[in-house]
């Protein structure tokens, strides 16, 4: 009588092969949705966090820090400092060594006398007269997730952006949780990491009335000019990216209509109205790198 064979067939093996890819499939969309909301928490987390070192720099100075940005058109005005890099100064520091109080809100870190002696400590005797006068920082390094703005030096590759003109590259950002810069970034370890996109942060002029881009931005409530510059950056950091209108090869908030649109409330009818009329507004660009679109995390609306 003939020996029973035992083990699989090439039939069962390629049935166990499809279900096992068949629940594959069905895992992998739902890990990544996991995945997915994980980053929005965690962004959301940072929002907050920014927010709470901002309420305690306004206890302490009487108002938020400044957000603007000078049009480039006005002779001799200081075009290299826009409101991301302000954010930045304000909870950590030029230097991310906190906040000096007599700082200028200057890209090149001078104080209001226009020299250093009361700000940099590296330039002041004895050094620690400059830190003694600090408040410390309002956000925690490593919630912060900052970043240079340019390299230190040529072929560094420390910063997020090769060329940052009309910006100062000395200076830092926070930057969001969403790894999507294609630029790997040499920390002081020499680890390559990869950054988020910088914060936007704007801050509310109660003074005005409206918002309306028919208005000089810096007639609105919010001035869309206020971190312009880094938009633009950003937006030639990613050309060829297919989500970038290939007419115009901008990106969605560069256009001042687009800006207004974005941070209207539609809740109020009677006029065109901003979220947060009197405070300021933070826009994280999201998982796809472009701020505008649909899944930005905000500090506003939805």
């Amino acid at each position: 009588m003939n020996a029973k064979k035992s083990g699989l067939t090439v039939i069962e093996i390629l049935v166990v092969v499809s279900i096992i890819a068949l629940l594959a499939g069905m895992l992998l969309p739902a890990v990544h949705t996991v995945q997915k909301m994980a980053k929005e928490t965690k962004q959301k987390a940072q929002l907050t966090a920014i927010e709470l070192g901002l309420a305690t720099f306004k206890n302490d100075y009487g108002d938020y820090p400044p957000s603007d940005w000078t049009d480039p058109r006005v002779p001799g005005a200081a075009k290299d400092y826009c409101g991301a890099q302000k954010l930045a100064e304000a909870l950590l520091g030029w230097d991310l060594l906190g906040f000096h109080p007599d700082s200028a809100w200057r890209g090149d870190g001078l104080d209001r006398t226009g020299g250093p002696t009361t700000y940099d400590p590296l330039k002041v005797n004895p050094p620690n007269v400059t830190l003694d006068k600090r408040k410390g920082r309002y956000l925690e390094l490593d919630m912060a997730n900052a970043f240079r703005l340019g390299d230190s030096r040529p072929g560094a590759m420390d910063g997020l952006f090769v060329t940052t003109q009309p910006l100062t590259p000395y200076t830092h950002v926070l930057c969001d949780v969403f790894t999507v810069n294609e630029r790997k970034i040499l920390l002081g370890s020499g680890k390559p990491v990869s950054p988020g996109s910088p914060i936007l942060y704007y801050r509310a002029n109660p003074a005005k009335k409206t918002i309306d881009p028919a208005l000089l931005p810096e007639d609105n409530i919010y001035n869309a000019r206020d971190n312009w510059p880094l938009l633009s950056l950003r937006r030639l950091a990613d050309t060829g990216r297919p989500v970038v209108n290939p007419l115009t090869n901008v990106h969605p908030l560069e256009n001042f209509n687009n800006f207004y649109e974005y941070i209207r409330d539609p809740r109020v009818q009677a006029r065109a109205w901003p979220y947060r009329p009197d405070s300021y507004i933070l826009i994280s660009a999201g998982a796809d790198g472009l701020y505008g679109t649909n899944d930005d995390i905000r500090n506003f609306g939805q």
